[in-house]
């Protein structure tokens, strides 16, 4: 199973940039669909950015297009999100998390989703 750990939350005001890591080991499989999840409180967690590994291809929540990018540095073994204008609406825990390639749903069902990390706090003030 992949360990995910994340990292680069924090506090900002609005219209600010942060950039959130997730650094993964025990790969087992070619290819992974790999992203972000966030959970503000008293609401469900939802998908933010989701890519799938082998093809590089990305999927994004209409609430974040334009303003948040995923990539990944495959030799760091590491995913990325940066978050540009940065709205308070933002604010919840953001999650990592991964998939095996194989597994043929939803991009943004995170109960597709096998392995997670532990989550990093983003806080964004008006």
């Amino acid at each position: 199973q992949v360990q995910l750990v994340e990292s680069g939350g924090g506090s900002v005001q609005a219209g600010g940039s942060l950039r959130l890591s997730c650094a993964a080991s025990g790969y087992t499989y070619s290819s992974y669909y790999m992203g972000w999840f966030r959970q503000a409180p008293g609401k469900e967690r939802e998908g933010v950015a989701v890519v799938y590994t082998r093809t590089g291809t990305t999927w994004y929540a209409d609430s974040v297009k334009g303003r948040f990018t995923i990539s990944q540095d495959n030799a760091k073994n590491t995913l990325y999100l940066q978050m540009n204008s940065l709205k308070p609406e933002d604010t919840a825990m953001y999650y990592c998390a991964s998939r095996p390639g194989s597994v043929w749903r939803e991009w943004r069902d995170p109960t597709s989703y096998s392995s997670w990390g532990q989550g990093t706090q983003v806080t964004v003030s008006s």
